[in-house]
């Protein structure tokens, strides 16, 4: 089953601040609820895994992540990510973000994140239908924005500044990928969480009846 996905978010933090984030994959990970990047085994290609809580039972979900592209002159972030746990379930997703700013909001010292995703569930995982898995996407992915846009606030600017200016040919699309930096992550992130499952099932319910309720 086939799911696409299309946001966008607000982010309180500048152009530089934010990228400084979105352009380190550790810090990006740490982010999302739940996931973590466990070891680095080339300049494209990561392992990670993401820890999910249903009641007393732990799904623990194995994969590897392989950076496409990262572009500084554009903000850009692609990634490929597939993963399985061991009851069967598996997934991959195909992730394009990018930082945006109108006139308008670098003036204010604030810019946007886009994301577009293509996510691919089999096995268990699609017996929920996207009745189920798109809200239940949405209410994950507004965890997510909320964390990116606590960790790009504690980036200092000064800092940033250095990070840009070391950005080769300013990373322009047409070349190889970066690797990442070996850099801890910003100081706000939070040690990795398990995903709880239930908590996310429980706001996409909320949210789907809310929408119910206000149709006439």
């Amino acid at each position: 089953m086939e799911v696409q996905l299309d946001k966008r978010y607000p982010v309180a933090a500048t152009l530089d601040q934010a990228w400084a984030v979105l352009s380190d994959l550790r810090a990006t990970a740490a982010c999302m609820p739940g996931a973590e990047i466990t070891a680095q085994l080339d300049e494209r290609n990561y392992q990670g895994q993401v820890r999910s809580r249903v009641g007393p039972a732990t799904m623990n979900f194995a994969g590897t992540l392989e950076l496409q592209g990262l572009d500084a002159q554009l903000r850009e972030l692609r990634l490929h990510g597939k993963g399985a746990d061991r009851g069967g379930s598996s997934a991959t997703m195909i992730l394009l973000a990018r930082l945006e700013a109108s006139d308008e909001a670098i003036s204010a010292g604030q810019c946007l994140l886009v994301g577009q995703a293509t996510v691919t569930v089999s096995g268990k995982l699609a017996q929920f239908g996207s009745r189920l898995l798109v809200p239940v996407s949405d209410a994950l992915l507004q965890q997510f924005a909320a964390n990116f846009v606590a960790a790009a606030q504690a980036v200092a600017v000064t800092g940033v500044q250095q990070t840009s200016a070391a950005e080769p040919n300013g990373g322009a699309s047409g070349g190889e990928p970066r690797a990442l930096p070996d850099a801890p992550t910003p100081a706000s992130a939070a040690p990795v969480r398990e995903l709880n499952a239930l908590a996310l099932l429980w706001a996409a319910l909320r949210n789907w009846l809310a929408s119910w309720r206000a149709k006439p």
